[in-house]
């Protein structure tokens, strides 16, 4: 554990050497602000709550987080470092958890710089603060599946801009596999449980609960389990490199 934990720290010390991860920071507030008082009409709405906030959050994660991971891997395979990497007493489990982990907390820490929004809402009314809450947790979890799978995506090649479109495309897929007009393409012609089953992997309708704030456990397993399956490919990949 303490081999991930150094890893985790090099890593997020390496987000905030750069302008870029305070432009990727204020980038997110502020369309999450935006988004939220303008598309989603906050103000007209009359109603003191933050659901339409969450509800741009898949969104805002198929664009923005495949940035955040894009260079993890692919960086260290461009610059050779990831050969001196691997050479150290650490496993590709470590290290792919260490980094993993500290792309999430940089998530965790944009997120948490929107919380000003949830006071305004207790300022302007009585919100239920129990389904915010749970909001946030759960796009947290939701962002940490973005994450695994850019990381992996990120782990497949040296350049970082294929990096950061594979992961945009298979999060695309992820996230638009619930949306209707995807599912009508299956419907007539394939049976419904496959229908469901298609429709059961999409982020938007794993997330619609959230932003009601309930958070479901089979949501919280689903999350979980896409995530720890595509850090698995990620040490697989690693792991292939290392061999070769």
């Amino acid at each position: 554990m303490r081999h991930t934990w150094i890893i985790t720290k090099r890593e997020l010390a390496a987000y905030f050497a750069t302008p870029v991860a305070f432009v990727f920071i204020a980038i997110f507030v502020a369309l999450s602000g935006a988004l939220n008082f303008y598309i989603g009409r906050f103000f007209e709405k009359d109603q003191a709550s933050l659901d339409t906030f969450f509800s741009f959050h898949p969104w805002l994660y198929l664009l923005l987080v495949p940035a955040v991971s894009m260079r993890l891997w692919s960086e260290e395979r461009k610059s050779g470092t990831i050969e001196q990497l691997l050479t150290l007493p650490v496993t590709t489990t470590q290290a792919v958890l260490g980094k993993f982990i500290a792309a999430w907390m940089f998530c965790g820490i944009a997120l948490a710089l929107t919380a000003p929004l949830w006071v305004t809402v207790n300022i302007l009314g009585e919100p239920d603060n129990g389904a915010i809450f749970v909001g946030y947790v759960g796009s947290f979890l939701l962002a940490g599946a973005f994450l695994a799978i850019g990381i992996c995506m990120s782990a497949l090649t040296r350049n970082q801009i294929i990096a950061f479109i594979a992961g945009s495309v298979v999060c695309f897929m992820f996230t638009f596999s619930g949306v209707d007009m995807v599912l009508n393409a299956f419907r007539g012609w394939m049976p419904d449980t496959v229908v469901e089953t298609i429709a059961s992997f999409s982020f938007i309708s794993r997330f619609q609960s959230v932003t009601r704030g309930v958070f479901e456990l089979r949501d919280i397993v689903f999350l979980g389990s896409l995530t720890a399956f595509w850090l698995f490919a990620t040490v697989i990949f690693v792991d292939a490199r290392k061999a070769a």
